[in-house]
């Protein structure tokens, strides 16, 4: 029995107001039913990056820490250094940062958890003051005793300690993870190379992982700077305050940096705890009005302004992918949730053009479009005389390999 395939890609390409010999091949399935397919497809990849999360957190984290670190490298082979030479530099200095993050984190852990049991009596204390508190204001006295117990602050100080523990578990990695640095940092000098094969062959890939690699330098750059400020000025503001484990709150402070909307709170909660077993109310209070002041003026009002353009997502996106790469990867997924969405876009969204409505959905209101980009660029091209956009060149492919032939 034959069939007509013709009248049946005419017809499709009339409603696509795409006719003729020249028009694109006709879709043997239907549109809903491609959504649903790769719907589909999506959460069985999801699936299977969350069952390897183990594995990939390390992986990205290590390549996200090469990518942010690799200007030092460019700068030692600009002024001459060897290869070899601007290699060592760069994973001894990626070593140095991440060695001394870890001895801290691991040191005060092991304070906190000797400190934590000496608080048992001021916990009592405070029970006993929440229910007399509840109790006169009328509540049944059962009830009260009940209300207090489930507000049992030495299960909270529990749940912090474990938390706090949990970030020493990353020591069972570290030793992968600085494996990774060095064969990635290592083998860093070679992308350029890379992309312009890459860039020869699909010209719009190497675009967009270009694009990829700028965002991200450039958010964790602005994240650091804005990450140490705060944490330098918590660690002297509870120092003076007299809150215990400074040091490590401010430590905690900056890694709680990376993680948008909610990392303000994340770093709030354990001292602002601490503070009150140590004492009282009115010390909270304090530690409370200290991070408000600091951490929510800067982060919030200050740090967003430089952060925005590199990052250019939307304020609700960028709290969706923080509970979406939590839950996949764990809590890496949390401090990675920026550059991972990053990457996502321009592996599925830059290097299509039709995506373009994609990108308008994701990006913050003051971002401009792929349209306008695209018009700023040949732009500067132009004025630029070579073909390419001057503030660009570093982390571009070499023009010659974006011009193919035909």
């Amino acid at each position: 029995m034959s069939t007509s395939p013709a009248p049946a890609a005419g017809a499709v390409g009339d409603a696509d107001g795409e006719t003729g010999p020249g028009a694109p091949a006709a879709p043997t399935l239907p549109r809903g039913l491609i959504v649903l397919l790769g719907a589909a497809a999506a959460v069985v990849v999801i699936a299977g990056v969350k069952e390897v999360a183990w594995l990939l957190g390390p992986i990205l984290l290590a390549m996200i820490i090469v990518i942010a670190v690799s200007p030092v490298q460019r700068w030692t082979r600009r002024h001459g250094w060897p290869s070899w030479l601007s290699t060592l530099v760069l994973v001894l200095a990626v070593y140095a940062v991440i060695v001394a993050l870890v001895l801290t984190v691991v040191v005060s852990v092991a304070q906190l958890a000797t400190l934590l049991p000496t608080y048992a009596t001021q916990i009592q204390n405070l029970l006993k003051n929440i229910t007399d508190a509840l109790q006169k204001l009328g509540v049944d006295p059962q009830t009260a005793k009940t209300t207090a117990s489930s507000a049992d602050l030495g299960k909270l100080v529990g749940v912090v300690g474990s938390l706090l523990a949990s970030l020493t578990s990353v020591l069972t990695s570290v030793v992968f993870l600085l494996a990774l640095l060095l064969f990635l940092s290592a083998e860093s000098s070679g992308v350029p190379a890379r992309m312009a094969e890459i860039a020869a062959d699909r010209a719009p890939i190497a675009a967009a992982l270009g694009d990829f690699a700028r965002g991200t330098r450039s958010y964790l750059v602005v994240t650091t700077v804005f990450g140490l400020i705060v944490a330098v000025l918590d660690t002297i503001g509870l120092a003076l305050l007299g809150v215990p484990l400074a040091i490590l709150w401010g430590v905690l402070a900056f890694i709680t940096n990376y993680i948008p909307n909610i990392g303000f709170i994340l770093g709030l909660i354990p001292p602002a705890l601490l503070a009150l077993l140590t004492g009282g109310w009115k010390l909270m209070l304090w530690v409370i009005v200290l991070y408000c002041v600091l951490n929510l003026v800067i982060q919030s009002l200050v740090q967003p302004r430089f952060v925005g353009d590199s990052v250019g997502l939307s304020t609700t996106m960028s709290f969706v992918v923080l509970f979406f790469w939590t839950w996949v990867l764990g809590p890496l997924g949390a401090l990675l949730a920026i550059p991972m969405t990053l990457l996502a876009k321009a592996l599925l969204v830059d290097t299509d053009p039709r995506a373009g409505w994609v990108a308008a959905l994701i990006r913050s209101p003051d971002r401009p479009s792929r349209a306008e980009k695209k018009a700023a660029k040949a732009h500067a091209s132009g004025e630029a005389g070579d073909g390419s956009c001057p503030d660009e060149k570093a982390d571009r492919v070499p023009a010659a390999a974006d011009r193919r032939p035909g």
